[in-house]
């Protein structure tokens, strides 16, 4: 291959205990997403009180719902899971500041516990990002290792 033919670059080799943590990080992100996205496609009063003080319900809680099982998914395929915590990490951001900002957070009586697995996603989710940093789509090639 000439030196001027783009060759495909391949992600960074990650050590065991990388490859543990992302997994476990990928799991469990997936596993709080899919729970907040059963009671917003579900309807359960919760989430639709909060939506409804937001003045978003139902689209607003249709569309993150289905955005939460979107990045779920994604999380739990090896080819997107890098997509899926880039995503979890938009979703989430927007959980902490709706939070912070307009729900207060405690919300109801949860004791602040939706608030506390927002910011658990949003933690795991860029733990991804920086174990998987390679495979991003049009930056992961900057942290390549040289050839």
């Amino acid at each position: 291959m000439s030196k001027s033919a783009t060759a495909i670059t391949l992600p960074l080799p990650r050590s065991r205990g990388a490859q543990i943590a992302t997994w476990g990080a990928q799991i469990f992100a997936a596993a709080i997403l899919g729970q907040a996205m059963f009671f917003k496609l579900s309807g359960a009063p919760e989430a639709m009180e909060m939506f409804r003080q937001l003045g978003a319900e139902p689209f607003g809680r249709l569309i993150v719902g289905v955005s939460e099982l979107a990045a779920a998914a994604m999380l739990l395929m090896p080819s997107a899971a890098v997509l899926g915590a880039l995503m979890a990490v938009g979703l989430m951001t927007g959980a902490v500041l709706t939070h912070l900002l307009a729900l207060g957070v405690v919300v109801g009586d949860d004791g602040g516990a939706l608030f506390g697995m927002a910011l658990a996603t949003l933690a795991a989710s860029l733990l991804i990002i920086r174990l998987r940093r390679s495979e991003i789509p049009l930056l992961g090639s900057r942290w390549q290792s040289p050839q």
